[in-house]
């Protein structure tokens, strides 16, 4: 069977993945020099790297079903399965294991609908979701490290510290909303009882404070126009490598 759109054709890349063809090159000649196509036991793969980093990320950007997204590229059902299966955790972010030392990073989380219940929770948008940590870096505004999912019903607080994120960064400055008090984090000033307003230097603070929040929202909008973080049939950890994979490739886009 002959498939409708495929890497070799440059077109296909930017409408169907998010990328542009430099950024696709630059992954696929990246995830070869990680290992992921080198050869494993059984029956070798049919399609080659490049069409199966396309499969991939084409379900994460489109999240059509395989049953929709496996004719485009002229596999099976099953087939699509098993690439997503293998190469969804090979395109993960690499976390960074150090920071420079006027290193600022901001931190917030955000809810993904999930639809496997055994590691989702009914969260503050009423559907089984589950809650991610994402450290973004306040100057170059690339995302630094993805938390472990945990169900949309835990409190951030437990969240950035369970999630593995609070461990990835050390000691680095981080900057968080107001939710996180009590976590050491830069947050915004607060009232103090019987307090009717804050002093006008704090005010300037908390004004720019938020202004330098806003560009971790910014990349939660950029990393949802992969529609896979919308409303996610992935199982187990298949939510977690969907994310970790779309900050990937989230950095890719930003950084050209």
């Amino acid at each position: 069977m002959t498939g409708v759109i495929t890497a070799s054709a440059p077109s296909c890349i930017a409408p169907f993945t998010g990328l542009s063809p430099r950024c696709f090159a630059k992954l696929v000649t990246a995830l070869r020099s990680e290992g992921a196509d080198e050869g494993r036991r059984g029956r070798p793969w049919r399609p080659p790297l490049e069409n199966r980093v396309l499969l991939v990320t084409t379900y994460w950007r489109t999240n059509l079903t395989l049953r929709q997204l496996a004719p485009l590229l002229g596999i099976s059902k099953s087939a699509a399965d098993r690439v997503i299966r293998h190469l969804g955790p090979l395109l993960a972010l690499r976390p960074r294991k150090r920071f420079r030392k006027d290193t600022v990073l901001i931190v917030d989380g955000t809810l993904v609908p999930v639809r496997d219940h055994t590691v989702a929770e009914q969260s503050k948008n009423y559907r089984y979701s589950t809650n991610h940590q994402v450290v973004i870096d306040a100057d170059t505004r690339l995302v630094m490290v993805v938390g472990r999912p945990l169900p949309g019903n835990r409190n951030v607080c437990k969240a950035w510290e369970l999630s593995g994120a609070k461990a990835a960064v050390g000691r680095t400055t981080v900057v968080a909303d107001g939710g996180y008090r009590g976590t050491g984090l830069v947050i915004p000033h607060r009232r103090e009882r019987g307090q009717y307003e804050l002093p006008a230097w704090k005010e300037e603070h908390n004004a720019s404070h938020r202004q330098v929040r806003a560009r971790v929202e910014h990349a939660f909008a950029r990393m949802k126009a992969w529609k896979i973080l919308r409303d996610c049939r992935l199982k187990g950890d298949g939510v977690h490598h969907a994310m970790s994979g779309i900050a990937r490739l989230h950095n890719l886009v930003l950084s050209g």
